[in-house]
């Protein structure tokens, strides 16, 4: 016998004294639990966004379309990066002021090429303010999900208010379950035994959001 049939014996032997008729489980789970916690205003809710993500040790920037270039130069004038990855979806305008090299996001990517790219860019999804996470979904303006991952340096984009929920329930009710989904809250960071918080292990050390609004 194998290890499957023995767990499933052992799941009909559970199950053996169960009613044909007894409502199944997608019935019989309530699921009444709030959908946000609190009534927030549009500007509450970026508010409490922006705390979270900070909360995070994320660094949160604010802008509107005419000035994001700019900023976007700025941050990345700041890190020095030699190249700058970017999905090619990317909006063009967020990108023509900014002078490192890109490096456009491609599947015969080598790890050892992305691990030399300093910097990218991104849109996202949509923000949960609530927990103050960034979720990626594999659209042109984020890339594969591995850009996101290698590089040390990450500057997302998120459009405010239109891809900021109050909520994870309602941030479910928004995306695709089946796309590659990448939820993002801070900066990569991990502790040891002894509690030493180590960054930049799975992903960048450094989380810059442009809220644009």
């Amino acid at each position: 016998m194998s290890s499957r049939e023995r767990v499933l014996g052992r799941v009909r032997r559970a199950l053996a004294d169960v009613p044909r008729d007894e409502r199944p489980y997608e019935e019989a789970v309530p699921r009444d639990y709030l959908r946000e916690h609190g009534r927030r205003t549009v500007g509450e809710t970026v508010e409490l966004l922006a705390e979270n993500l900070a909360e995070y040790r994320a660094v949160v920037h604010r802008t509107d379309e005419e000035e994001l270039p700019y900023l976007v130069m700025r941050l990345l004038a700041q890190r020095g990066p030699q190249y700058v990855l970017v999905p090619p979806g990317l909006p063009p305008a967020w990108m023509s002021a900014a002078d490192p090299t890109r490096v456009h996001d491609r599947a015969v990517s080598t790890p050892e090429e992305l691990d030399k790219v300093e910097s990218v860019v991104t849109g996202c999804a949509l923000a949960i303010a609530e927990t103050g996470t960034i979720v990626l979904d594999g659209s042109p303006d984020q890339g594969r999900r591995r850009i996101t991952l290698v590089p040390d340096h990450h500057i997302c984009v998120v459009r405010v208010p239109e891809q900021v929920v109050s909520s994870v329930p309602q941030a479910l009710e928004r995306l695709a379950p089946a796309r590659p989904l990448t939820w993002i809250s801070g900066p990569s960071a991990t502790s040891d035994i002894e509690l030493d918080r180590v960054e930049g292990v799975h992903g960048p050390r450094t989380l810059e959001v442009v809220l644009v609004g």
